[in-house]
């Protein structure tokens, strides 16, 4: 049984544009999503924005209804309610609103997403924010631990337990490139060859600074309604069929297992819940900050044997064309790093690709499997989602 519906998706481009506000761009993107689920705006009760990094007063405002107010919602929408948790962010808020219309509580929650990191603050601080965010100031900070620090941490562990090689990590941004080329939203969409990757400039070894996302300006939005209604108001439902999750740490230390976290373990849920299985699922929109993560992700969810997925990805399998593709946007190594919007932008091309609405690199899926992590890698989301109900 589906547990919610998406019928409309909005999205702008990502990358630095200083003339457009962050409140244009989260305005554009609503409005996107509002006219493609086609219903009118007056049937939205749930406005549900979620966290942004780059102002305290443009968070804020958006926790306490700016939106609403904007987009026209005064005395219609109920409720404004604001969810965060990291680059899950997209993931986690498709939970709550389908638990909302679930219980009864909601009919139609839009969700949107706006921040930016690419403009909104100067170099400096966005480079001290995502050196320092989610990260212990008792334990980590003090010892000089960044985020690139921990992605290299992580990096040499799953390669020393796998085998996996250089060459085969940097292969993963090479592949979310290919699909950059042909999304006009993404940052870059210029060639990028695995020799690019490992002769770029090492930022934490082995991690390069190809192999880093690069913060960028960027808002999404999606409407989610009643599976037995959506058929009603959209051609094109996409439907959440299963989803869970783990917490595992705040602080790196407390991890149990870096080469792995707890994908295996959401994944087995998430695809009971769905009445699925990974052999069933067509499209991995994998959540990909750093190109391990998505090594790591395609293993634990159950797509690849373990060691695997370096040499998997290197042989151009996730590529356009390639017999799994995957993270078709180009994600945050491509299309760019949003703050939270990174992982929800994932989320909005899973949506997209299932309503059939990705142009030119639209691939045949019926089945998709999403994966996120938010902070310091604290949590392991995994859901599956589809264009039809098993």
């Amino acid at each position: 049984m589906a547990k919610g519906a998406v019928i409309g998706i909005g999205e702008v481009p990502s990358g630095r544009f200083p003339e457009r506000t962050a409140l244009e761009a989260a305005l554009q993107a609503a409005r996107e999503a509002i006219v493609d689920s086609g219903i009118d705006k007056s049937e939205i009760d749930v406005v549900m924005p979620c966290g942004a990094l780059f102002s305290r007063e443009f968070n804020t405002s958006l926790g306490v209804g700016r939106l609403v107010e904007e987009l026209g919602l005064l005395g219609t929408a109920g409720t404004n309610v604001q969810v965060f948790a990291g680059g899950s962010s997209g993931t986690v808020m498709l939970q709550v609103a389908s638990g909302l219309i679930s219980a009864g509580l909601a009919r139609n929650v839009l969700c949107v997403h706006s921040d930016q990191l690419g403009t909104g603050v100067d170099k400096t601080q966005g480079i001290d924010l995502f050196a320092t965010v989610g990260m212990s100031n008792e334990w980590e900070i003090p010892f000089g631990v960044n985020f690139s620090a921990i992605a290299g941490l992580i990096t040499n562990r799953y390669m020393h337990e796998t085998g996996t090689t250089p060459e085969q990590v940097a292969a993963v941004c090479v592949s979310m490139r290919e699909w950059a080329k042909l999304n006009p939203h993404a940052m870059y969409r210029g060639p990028l060859t695995v020799e690019d990757v490992l002769n770029s400039k090492m930022l934490a070894t082995p991690i390069h600074a190809f192999e880093s996302n690069m913060l960028a300006d960027g808002a999404a939005a999606m409407v989610i309604s009643a599976p037995d209604t959506a058929p009603d108001k959209t051609d094109t439902p996409v439907y959440l069929l299963g989803a869970s999750g783990r917490t595992t740490h705040y602080t790196l230390a407390a991890e149990a297992d870096m080469a792995r976290f707890s994908y295996a373990t959401a994944a087995q849920e998430a695809f009971a819940m769905a009445g699925l299985s990974p052999a069933d699922v067509q499209l991995a929109q994998i959540y990909d900050s750093y190109p391990v993560f998505v090594l790591i992700a395609l293993e634990e969810v159950g797509l690849i044997p373990r060691g695997e997925a370096g040499a998997f990805v290197a042989a151009g399998h996730t590529q356009p064309g390639g017999k799994l593709p995957m993270t078709t946007n180009g994600g945050m190594l491509s299309q760019g790093h949003t703050g939270a919007g990174g992982g929800f932008a994932i989320m909005v091309e899973t949506i997209r690709q299932l309503m059939g609405k990705a142009g030119d690199r639209q691939v045949d899926a019926t089945f998709a499997v999403e994966t996120a992590t938010g902070g310091t890698y604290m949590d392991a989301h995994v859901a599956v989602l589809g264009n039809q109900r098993p």
